[in-house]
């Protein structure tokens, strides 16, 4: 056996590891088809992006699946790769080249998109390598990027397809705009947000009359686009103003007043001024109308030459003007706090613009209906369930897709253009020549559509395209559909049910079969981390101090299925213990396997005793339920029960029992018998826990002489159901309480750990007797006692510790032990000053006035308080009556 360094020290190992299995290339899938595949594909994050705690808790899942069915016999593909991240990218471009004062039209599309390229050289590897540093097991070999030549080609197959199916279609709709990025944005790409915001009452004169109607609106800016006014066709105050006109105030322009089932009479004053062009609601009214519509801003959201002299002012600056303007002309009735949720850009945080523009959209209707069936017959099943229902709801009330944006990064839109405006889609401008000189009957100059594809457009494709489509490859067969997806639900919408209607679509077949949604991971606070609020950690900065495996651990061991995530560094420190237990207990182990070669140990020559058939009984337990959370995706509730077999059982028990026989020279076969089990449950223990804690496995396990080459391609341990036996369990957990009593008297007496003790066991069951008496030299060593009695006539003595034990009754008596009128005295000083904090404690939570006015969390804290000085006091007064 090799000898372990002293301490653990992840750094040392880390890399070296990950070296050793990248170049060997233990990750890498094959086309073996002897192994049934399962297969992962990575939520690839953002080429540009970085390492964050959520990147750490959604690889960290991932990968303990991956490592556990590959040594579960499976031919695994977990497939990497990155996404282009259309408008993330162009800004990050953008702002570089800002601090050279140049714009992207400065350049021009080809350079500008050269510099993208460069950019993404330099920068793009930067999170691979991350994941490398977590210990993430994927195949880098396969690694695809959403503009690699491959998936641009699948991107254009697939755009075609759709669009000479009748489910691509180019229109003029309201859409979100986002005058940060100066593009459209899908809906499920706007973040609403509540905010207080104000509502203002707007007078607007009619027309040849002294009257005015009074109209409500949160966007007073907007009123510039205005074309209409829409009232109830039944509202009996508005009815004989139907057909007449207003004048919108600031612009002196005739606007109609029309009659629309829209308007609520019960709301405001039951008149709706209409925006057709900025506003979807005003969109759908004014086409029903007739009404005009007028654009009122640019691009970037100032107003326009429709604005007259409100026209080069941003929006927020136009709306104060105009407040202004209208308070001067006594058209401002007033205004009042108004609180509404309003629409951000989900990648800049910029307030959107509805606004009609001409965009590309697909038609989403015929491609939910076989989404939503494939959820509700149980071909892909959702993880937690109750996303199901918000699943159900997006897709039953979804609106077609805006799939077109309006900058230079991204997948070209595959479509060209005659001068008279004739569109041809095709896959290059040769196809397309070829088809406008079909139809014209001569060649003919085309030009490309500027606009590019929403990047979630070209993920959607992903579980299909990363594998080779449109070609038909050995992968499709092999690893399509996919077993897993591991995503946060805040991506449900943008990706998993868009990937879900793309793979029904194309491949008719399901992209995955279950969808694993882990939560977001928050701070203490419950706030989501941001770079904003400087709230999130660097994982980087972490894997540094803490190493990979105690993070990994960590957020698996704390994350419950489908809950957030309630993160602070000092929760890493139980992953650090943890791994620091047991290398430790690694150390000891094989410190004392001298003489010891496995493969000469004739099992039969062994000697098992009760706690070598416990820690047997307890591993196959321990083994059966961790394959069934895993099964199951309940992947915190396996961490622990790794945790508590490993660091309790294996740590705390066993290799302290087994030390009573590696020390007892007169005992060769116990000793021989404590090795070959130490060794054993070690190495199956390593494999037990590789999958959540790869590096410190493997190091340790390299030190046991297996022979074998890695333990990630080594078969996860297997159910022994013949070792599992419940009795034994029982009769260990007896000796497990028996001492656990002995340290706690102890400890409740202040005896010192290094005091020998004489136990008294009184018992009548007969299996207990028999138990103390096979065991008590275990008993004695671990409680550290100089005699141990045990009988059924057992009595208690005077001033003795006592227990209950099952069917036991336990003594330690006390007398010479302790000086009992001093303890006497010291308890009942301690009681005396606890009930007088407790008195105070009670005094507040009996107080009415402090109970009304006090905050919940003041009010809770004071209840905590006051239940550990009950505790505390129950405890003080149970020891004063076993001194008396």
């Amino acid at each position: 056996m090799k000898d372990m360094a002293k301490t653990y020290s992840p750094n040392e190992i880390e890399d070296k590891w990950y070296k050793k299995w990248e170049k060997n290339k233990y990750f890498a899938a094959t086309l073996d088809n002897e192994k049934e595949g399962y297969s992962i594909v990575i939520p690839p994050p953002n080429v540009t992006g970085i390492l964050h705690m959520g990147h750490v808790l959604n690889n960290s899942i991932q990968d303990t699946l991956v490592r556990w069915k590959r040594m579960s016999g499976y031919n695994t593909l977990w497939m990497p790769g990155t996404d282009h991240a259309g408008i993330a990218t162009q800004n990050k471009v953008e702002r570089k080249l800002a601090t050279e004062n140049l714009t992207k039209e400065d350049l021009g599309r080809e350079k500008f998109i050269e510099e993208v390229w460069k950019w993404k050289e330099e920068h793009g590897g930067i999170i691979t390598k991350q994941l490398r540093k977590l210990g993430a097991s994927l195949d880098w070999d396969r690694e695809r990027f959403t503009m690699d030549e491959g998936l641009s080609d699948a991107v254009k197959e697939i755009f075609i397809k759709l669009y000479e199916d009748g489910l691509i279609y180019q229109g003029e709709y309201m859409v979100n705009w986002c005058p940060r990025c100066t593009t459209a944005l899908a809906d499920d790409e706007v973040e609403h947000i509540d905010k207080e915001g104000r509502i203002w009452e707007i007078k607007y004169p009619i027309k040849d009359s002294e009257d005015y109607l009074v109209i409500a609106t949160t966007r007073p800016e907007t009123m510039l686009g205005d074309t209409g006014v829409a009232v109830h066709p039944e509202d009996e105050r508005y009815k004989h103003l139907i057909g007449k006109s207003v004048v919108l105030p600031l612009l002196n322009r005739e606007i109609s007043i029309v009659a629309d089932d829209y308007v609520d009479m019960e709301f405001g004053t039951g008149v709706v001024k209409m925006t057709p062009a900025h506003d979807p609601n005003d969109f759908e009214v004014g086409e029903r109308q007739n009404l005009e519509i007028l654009n009122i801003m640019t691009d970037t959201g100032k107003i326009n030459e429709n604005g007259g002299k409100y026209k080069g002012l941003d929006r927020f600056e136009a709306r104060k003007e105009i407040l202004k303007d209208l308070e001067e002309l006594g058209l401002l009735v007033g205004s009042k706090v108004h609180n509404h949720a309003v629409g951000h850009c989900y990648r800049c945080d910029t307030v959107v613009e509805p606004r009609v523009s001409k965009q590309w959209f697909v038609k989403m209707k015929p491609l939910a209906e076989k989404a939503l069936e494939v959820v509700r017959n149980g071909e892909v099943k959702i993880i937690p369930k109750r996303w199901e229902k918000v699943y159900f709801n997006w897709l039953e009330n979804i609106r077609d897709w805006c799939i077109s944006r309006q900058i230079w990064w991204g997948h070209r839109i595959p479509a060209y253009y005659a001068e008279d405006g004739t569109m041809f889609v095709a896959r290059n401008m040769e196809e397309a020549k070829a088809k406008a000189k079909e139809k014209f009957g001569k060649e003919v100059e085309l030009t490309q559509e500027t606009d590019v594809l929403d990047t979630w457009f070209s993920s959607a494709l992903w579980p299909f395209s990363t594998m080779g489509w449109p070609e038909k490859t050995p992968e499709l067969d092999m690893f399509y559909p996919t077993a897993t997806i591991v995503t946060g639900a805040d991506i449900l919408f943008f990706w998993i049910a868009r990937m879900i209607m793309m793979g029904l679509y194309e491949m008719k077949e399901v992209p995955f079969k279950t969808v694993y949604l882990h939560g977001i991971v928050r701070d203490e606070q419950g706030r989501k981390m941001s770079k904003s609020l400087g709230n999130s950690p660097d994982p980087l900065d972490l894997i540094e101090k803490y190493g990979a495996d105690a993070i990994r651990f960590t957020m698996i061991y704390n994350t419950s299925q489908g809950q957030d995530v309630f993160f602070s560094e000092k929760l890493i420190e139980m992953g650090r213990n943890f791994a620091n237990k047991i290398w430790n207990a690694s150390r000891f182990v094989l410190m004392n396997l001298e003489g010891f070669d496995k493969n000469s140990i004739n099992k039969d020559e062994l000697n098992l005793e009760l706690v070598d058939k416990w820690i047997y009984s307890r591993l196959n337990t321990t083994i059966k339920e961790v394959n069934e959370k895993l099964e199951k995706h309940i992947l915190d509730e396996a961490a622990k029960i790794v945790y508590e077999f490993l660091r309790g059982d294996f740590c705390d028990w066993y290799v302290e029992i087994a030390k009573i026989r590696l020390y007892n020279s007169n005992d060769e076969i116990g000793k021989k018998t404590a090795q070959y089990v130490l060794w054993d449950i070690l190495e199956k223990g390593l494999r037990l826990l590789h999958p959540f804690m790869p590096f410190i496995t493997e190091e340790i396990w390299q030190n046991l002489n297996t022979g074998k080459e890695t333990i990630m391609l080594e078969a996860y341990p297997v159910l022994n159901n013949n070792k599992i036996n419940k009795n034994i369990e029982k009769d260990f957990e007896y000796i497990q309480t028996l001492v656990s009593s002995i340290r706690n008297i102890r400890a409740e007496m202040n005896i010192s750990p290094a005091k020998d003790l004489e136990v008294l066991i009184k018992s009548s069951v007969e299996n207990e007797l028999k138990v103390l008496e096979e065991n008590s030299i275990f008993i004695k060593n671990l409680a550290k006692l100089s005699n141990l009695k045990y009988g059924r006539n057992m009595e208690r003595p005077a001033s003795s510790g006592f227990r209950v034990a099952n069917g036991s009754e336990l003594y330690v008596p006390l007398e010479g032990i302790l000086d009992l009128d001093a303890e006497i005295k010291k308890i009942t000083m301690q009681i005396e000053k606890i009930e007088k904090e407790l008195a105070k404690v009670n005094g507040k939570l009996n107080n009415e006035k402090f109970v009304s006015k006090a905050p919940t969390a003041i009010i809770e804290r004071e209840k905590k308080i006051q239940k550990e000085y009950e505790d505390k006091l129950s405890k003080l007064k149970a020891n004063l009556e076993s001194f008396k």
